[in-house]
């Protein structure tokens, strides 16, 4: 038996596609923004509709985010530099990549512990 480690549930992503996300087992329509322990519904469309307005949450909780990755759909895209200067000023680093990419990534970097966010566009 394990002492002294909290039960934390954290917000796995098992699926995706079909417009949306399954979180451990329940299934969310349209774009997301993921955090360890809160999920988001995201108004994104595509990586063209990201802006610094689209990511306030993720900057308010900036003290919890190191990381940003972006899920752009299903071909990988650069957010503006508007986008990565916003990110750079409050702490947060940004990588960009396909939807599926960010979905497997963010589960191995949430593993680890790491401070993460996933911003995802739904395929």
């Amino acid at each position: 038996m394990v002492t002294g480690v909290p039960n934390v549930t954290r917000n796995v992503i098992t699926g995706y596609g079909n417009g949306g996300f399954r979180i451990g087992d329940r299934r969310h329509e349209g774009s997301l923004i993921v955090f360890p322990d809160v999920v988001t519904s995201w108004p994104v469309a595509e990586v063209t509709d990201v802006t610094p307005a689209a990511l306030a949450e993720v900057v308010a909780r900036s003290q919890r985010v190191d990381i940003l990755l972006i899920g752009c759909g299903d071909v990988s895209d650069v957010p503006t530099r508007d986008v990565r200067e916003f990110l750079r000023t409050h702490g947060i680093v940004v990588d960009a990549m396909t939807t599926g990419a960010a979905c497997r990534t963010y589960n191995i970097l949430m593993a680890e512990e790491r401070l993460v966010a996933v911003a995802l566009v739904a395929v």
